[in-house]
């Protein structure tokens, strides 16, 4: 699959309760004060197919144990309906997207918490997202235990948020793995912060990108 893109593409990535959609309200207030013309988004999700297929995906009460293959498989196939039908052409027509969770969180969740050979995910990743790729990716890290502790006051878990602590612990460490491979692309921010320490990073991130996008 070819990139046309014009708009920006920025991406949050972390493990559970740390944040991500509090940084997303935060990033879309300031796209807003910045009169910059964006979309939200998330993974898996962000069309009505895709929706569709999250729900199947996260439900707890399934009637069905849903295979790590399968798993991984629906997420591919909802990021494909997402890409095609809703990325693409926002970045076409030079509008910011800003999603939370893409392609890294497979490798974190599938590649890390399953066990899946990272070469697997990364033929699905050649063949399903091929050269799209975040400018930026917020990482939001801290040790699962503080994500866990903070996504207890969730009413309810999906299915994935009820794995055992070890299963995180694996996908913090492949996330990690990931930054370090592309740390021009990935920005770290530590979680344990307080909130207005973890705002104020990410407004000089977001400062940077208008900086550079401007530039152009």
């Amino acid at each position: 699959m070819q990139q046309s893109q014009r708009g920006v593409f920025l991406t949050l990535e972390g493990g559970e309760g740390l944040g991500k959609s509090t940084a997303v309200k935060f990033i879309q207030q300031y796209l807003q004060q910045a009169q910059i013309d964006f979309i939200t988004t998330r993974e898996p999700g962000g069309t009505p197919v895709a929706e569709q297929i999250r729900q199947l995906l996260l439900n707890p009460n399934v009637a069905e144990e849903i295979t790590p293959v399968t798993e991984l498989l629906l997420m591919f196939a909802s990021r494909s309906q997402h890409i095609v039908n809703l990325i693409l052409p926002a970045l076409a027509a030079g509008k910011w997207v800003i999603c939370d969770r893409f392609v890294d969180a497979s490798y974190a969740y599938q590649g890390g918490g399953r066990g899946f050979d990272t070469q697997q995910i990364k033929q699905l990743d050649d063949w399903i997202v091929g050269e799209l790729r975040p400018q930026v990716t917020i990482l939001l890290d801290a040790p699962p235990q503080l994500g866990m502790a903070r996504a207890k006051n969730r009413s309810m878990h999906d299915r994935i948020e009820q794995e055992k602590l070890d299963f995180f612990e694996r996908v913090r460490t492949a996330y990690l793995v990931r930054a370090k491979g592309e740390p021009d692309r990935f920005k770290i921010i530590d979680a344990t912060k307080p909130l207005a320490a973890v705002q104020a990073e990410i407004k000089m991130i977001m400062d940077n990108i208008v900086g550079q996008y401007n530039e152009k």
